[in-house]
């Protein structure tokens, strides 16, 4: 037995408040047990079980510590269990449907084995999602049908009908099809109707741009190209696709007769990973989404964190579809967008290693997802750990594309023995590697 993302293990009694956040935490999460009497290693395997006396009321007075302290009230199973002739308590909490809940007035949330107090932001975020609130499918107020732009809608609907042979005709009036879409009802458009099919979006969501920049460098210090994308959410996601073209390489190369042309990552990848952003955005967070493009990779931040249920491990494996927008989601499924599987993530990995480029990197940065398309298996943490010839040389093949042991010397101001030695480090750490034969070799980028 080890402490786990539904197990914790607690000495004593004494450590009350330690208990209780952590029935928040479970209660928050995925419920859990806290087993009280057993000492854990620092790895947080058992050590001992130690066990429980207990006396008098105590048993009552923990139950009633517990429900004075959480808010909903929470009403765990506890009950004795014995391993190796010494009994300890068990304390089973299940997941409250009612969310957040509230220990001493903090609200935490089981991550891995350890409770994590949530911010403000995060207490909201948790909120919503308990209470199923969403943005996107809330009314728009003010917005009436002339602000839908109608050829916007008949172009979706010729689409949605020749890619999953949807049954509204593309001259289907329009407050029918806004209607049987779910995206209209009686008490008007939803905020989903305006992003997908809106004359102006940005005039009711400023917030609903897609910020797209080219750096020099590998930093994000000095601007090469910088835009700004409006429209309705569809347009901007083929437009950012194109910025994207805009600003990468397009290699040729003859196969047989044939001229055989491919970008320096896969455009599939860079579609998915920016059709996912804008899908699965919060919109009502003031933030963008955003494209940065550098020397040695693309980034494609999002607005927001994973919806609740999925971790960044889920990312690179066979994972629910958890859509944060639902009708956003059902509109870009229609017009094969995405594919309501979960398993977009899943193709930019395949995209990016069937063309011989490292797994994109998934992480949450700023509470905001950011997926990492590279060229290189090079990291600022491995740059960070190699000494300045090294470090220059590496700079050198990211702009050249290559270095020989000659050039290595001259830019770092070093005799060969002391080149050779370097480059051979890099060999070992795997960052570069080894082409060529003869007075041919050369090092690139691994």
């Amino acid at each position: 037995m080890k402490e786990s993302q539904t197990l914790e293990f607690k000495k004593s009694l004494a450590e009350i408040n330690e208990i209780l956040e952590t029935i928040s935490a479970f209660a928050n999460t995925k419920g859990g047990k806290i087993l009280v009497g057993v000492e854990e290693n620092k790895d947080g395997t058992i050590k001992e079980v130690v066990g429980v006396v207990v006396k008098g009321k105590e048993i009552e007075n923990l139950t009633n510590e517990i429900k004075q302290n959480t808010d909903p009230v929470i009403f765990p199973s506890v009950e004795f269990v014995k391993m190796n002739g010494k009994e300890f308590l068990s304390i089973k909490v299940e997941e409250n449907e009612s969310k957040p809940v509230f220990a001493k007035n903090l609200v935490f949330k089981r991550v891995g084995k350890t409770n994590k107090k949530l911010s403000s932001q995060e207490i909201r975020v948790l909120t919503k999602e308990s209470v199923g609130y969403n943005y996107t499918e809330l009314m728009c107020k003010e917005a009436t049908l002339k602000d839908i732009d109608e050829e916007k809608l008949k172009w979706f609907l010729r689409k949605a009908k020749a890619e999953r042979n949807f049954d509204i005709e593309p001259e289907t009036p329009l407050k029918e099809a806004l209607e049987r879409l779910k995206l209209m009802n009686s008490k008007g458009l939803t905020n989903a109707a305006i992003l997908l099919f809106g004359k102006n979006p940005q005039h009711f969501f400023l917030q609903s741009e897609v910020r797209c920049a080219r750096f020099k460098g590998t930093e994000p210090l000095e601007f090469i190209d910088m835009k700004v994308l409006k429209g309705t959410i569809i347009n901007q996601r083929e437009d950012a696709v194109e910025f994207v073209k805009e600003h990468i390489k397009l290699h040729a190369r003859i196969v047989g007769t044939d001229r055989v042309e491919t970008w320096e990552y896969p455009i599939e990848a860079v579609r998915e990973a920016i059709t996912n952003a804008i899908c699965h955005r919060d919109y009502e967070t003031a933030s963008n989404v955003q494209i940065r493009i550098f020397d040695d990779r693309i980034e494609v931040w999002g607005c927001g964190p994973l919806p609740e249920g999925l971790t960044l491990r889920d990312l690179k494996k066979k994972h629910d579809s958890i859509p944060r927008n639902h009708l956003i989601a059902k509109s870009f499924f229609l017009i094969k967008y995405i594919e309501q599987w979960g398993t977009g993530t899943n193709r930019i990995i395949k995209e990016c290693v069937s063309k011989g480029l490292p797994e994109p990197l998934f992480e949450l940065i700023s509470n905001n997802l950011v997926v990492t398309l590279r060229k290189y298996n090079v990291t600022e943490e491995d740059i960070k750990n190699l000494n300045e010839r090294q470090r220059r040389s590496i700079k050198f093949i990211e702009e050249k594309g290559r270095i020989t042991s000659k050039e290595y010397c001259e830019l770092a101001g070093v005799v060969k023995d002391t080149a050779n030695r370097d480059i051979n480090e890099l060999l070992r750490k795997e960052l570069i590697k080894r082409e060529g034969t003869g007075k041919k070799v050369h090092y690139v980028l691994k």
